[in-house]
C-alpha cells in the first residue's frame, strides 16, 4: 500500500504494509462475523426465536460463505484483489448494517446469507494478493499473522460488542460495525495496487527482490488453462478440501455457539462470558503464529513437503485433545482451557494450509483456496446445526465434542497424503 516515501527509500518494505492491510482486513472480517453470537440473546428476545432458529441463523452465513468462495477466488484471479476485496467489503458491510434492520426471522436469515456469500471471496482474494507480493520463504509467517489478526479480531469483538449491546442496543452495534469496513474499503482501493511492479512507491530493489522470490515462474497462458473442473481432478485438492472441512468443524464452534454454551452451562454475565470465551480465540492467534513461522523455518531447511504437512498434523492432534479433555470439566476455567488447546490446534491447520493454496494453484491460488474454503465452511454450517440439534436429541452437548475430536484424527491421516511441490498444472 501507498504510504510514505519511507517504503521506495527501502526503511518500511512495501509488503510488510500490504501485510499490515490484510491483517487489518482480517480483524474487521471476524468482528463482524462474531458479532451475531454475542447480540444472540437480544436477537432471539426481540424476535423470538428458539435455539434452533439462531442455529438456523448462525449456519445460514456459512451456507452463503461456502457456497460464494470458488466465485469470490475466480473474481479475485480474473480482476485482481484491489477492485474485488474492496468490492466484497463495503457489500457485506452494508449486510452487517442491514441485519441491524432485520424485523423477523426469514429477514435475518437473507441477511446472514448475503453477509456470508460477501465475506467469502475475503480469503481467497488475500491469497491471489500473498502470490504477487509474498516471496515462498515468507509465506507462511504471513499468512499465520494475516489470520491471527481474525481471531484477535474475534477475541476482542466479544467483549467489546457485548458492552456495545448493553450501552446502544444490538440493533446500532451493527450499524456502526457496517461503518468501519466501508472505511476500509475505501482506503484499500486507494493504496492497494494488484502487483508491486505497478507500485510507484516500492523500491526497485524490493520489486526484484519480490519477482525473484516468490515462486518459480510459468507461462501466463499455460496457468490461465487451469478450470474449476481441473482443480476437482486434484486428489491434493480433495485431501485438503476435507482437512479443511475437519478444521472448521472445531473452530466454528468457538466462533458461534461457544460464548453462548459458557454463559448458559456455567451461569455466567455476558461480559464475564465474554472474557472466557475470547481466551480459546487469542490461542487461536497464537497458533497461528507458532505454525506461520515453523512453516517457513522447515521451508528454509529445504523442507517443502514436511512444511506444510508436520504443523498441521500436530495441531489436529492438540485439536483432538482439547476437545475431549473439555468434556470433563466441570468449571469455566478447566472448560476454556482444554478448549483454547483445541483452537489453538486447529488454527495451527490455517499457516500450512493456505500456503499449500498458494504453492499448489499459483496465479489461480484465489481459485484453489476459495475452493478448499468452500469445503470448510460446509463444515462450518454444519457444526452450527449439529451442536444444537445433537444436545436436543441426546440431552448433552457431549456427542458434539466426540464427533469433533474424531474429524480431527481423520485430517492427520489426510495430511499424510498431502504433496506441496505438486503443482495442478503437473497433475
Amino acid at each position: 500500500m501507498s504510504t510514505t516515501t519511507q517504503t521506495k527509500s527501502g526503511i518500511v518494505p512495501g509488503r510488510y504494509i500490504v501485510s499490515l492491510g490484510m491483517f487489518l482486513l482480517a480483524l474487521l472480517l471476524y468482528i463482524d462475523r462474531v458479532c451475531i453470537s454475542v447480540a444472540k440473546d437480544p436477537i432471539a428476545e426481540t424476535l423470538q426465536l428458539s435455539d434452533k432458529a439462531m442455529g438456523w441463523v448462525l449456519s445460514t452465513f456459512a451456507l452463503g460463505y461456502a457456497l460464494f468462495q470458488v466465485p469470490g477466488g475466480m473474481m479475485a484471479d480474473k480482476w485482481g484483489p484491489r477492485k474485488v476485496l474492496a468490492g466484497i467489503v463495503s457489500f457485506w458491510s452494508l449486510l452487517t448494517a442491514l441485519t441491524g434492520a432485520a424485523w423477523n426471522f426469514i429477514s435475518l436469515l437473507l441477511f446472514r446469507f448475503f453477509f456470508g456469500a460477501g465475506e467469502a471471496g475475503a480469503f481467497p482474494g488475500l491469497s491471489r494478493a500473498i502470490y504477487s507480493w509474498i516471496p515462498l520463504k515468507e509465506r507462511g509467517i504471513i499468512t499465520g499473522i494475516n489470520f491471527s489478526g481474525s481471531r484477535l479480531g474475534a477475541a476482542f469483538a466479544l467483549p467489546l460488542v457485548a458492552w456495545l449491546i448493553d450501552t446502544v442496543g444490538w440493533r446500532l452495534s451493527f450499524a456502526f460495525l457496517g461503518g468501519i469496513g466501508v472505511i476500509w474499503a475505501s482506503l484499500w482501493y486507494l493504496a492497494f495496487r494488484d502487483d508491486p511492479q505497478e507500485h510507484s512507491l516500492i523500491s526497485e530493489k524490493e520489486k526484484d527482490f519480490i519477482v525473484e522470490n516468490r515462486q518459480e515462474q510459468t507461462k501466463k497462458t499455460e496457468e490461465a488453462k487451469l478450470s474449476f473442473g481441473k482443480v476437482l481432478q486434484s486428489t491434493n485438492v480433495w485431501y485438503t478440501m476435507l482437512q479443511y472441512f475437519c478444521s472448521n468443524f472445531t473452530f466454528f464452534f468457538a466462533l458461534t455457539w461457544l460464548f453462548p454454551h459458557l454463559k448458559s452451562t456455567y451461569n455466567l454475565e455476558a461480559v464475564e462470558a465474554g472474557w472466557y470465551a475470547s481466551a480459546p480465540l487469542v490461542m487461536g492467534a497464537v497458533g497461528n503464529w507458532f505454525a506461520g513461522w515453523w512453516v517457513d523455518d522447515l521451508y528454509k531447511k529445504g523442507k517443502w513437503n514436511l512444511s506444510r504437512r508436520l504443523p498441521a498434523i500436530i495441531g489436529f492432534a492438540c485439536a483432538a485433545i482439547g476437545l475431549l479433555g473439555s468434556v470433563f470439566q466441570e468449571s469455566p476455567f478447566g472448560a476454556v482451557l482444554f478448549l483454547s488447546l483445541a483452537i489453538f490446534g486447529a488454527d495451527m491447520t490455517l499457516p500450512p494450509s493456505w500456503s499449500l493454496c498458494v504453492d499448489i494453484g499459483k496465479r489461480n491460488a484465489g481459485m484453489v483456496s476459495g475452493t478448499m474454503n468452500m469445503a470448510g465452511n460446509i463444515g462450518s454450517f454444519i457444526t452450527a446445526l449439529a451442536f444444537p440439534y445433537l444436545a436436543a436429541w441426546t440431552g448433552s452437548y457431549t456427542g458434539f465434542f466426540y464427533v469433533g475430536a474424531s474429524l480431527n484424527i481423520l485430517a492427520i491421516f489426510l495430511w499424510m497424503q498431502i504433496k506441496a511441490d505438486k503443482p495442478l498444472l503437473s497433475t
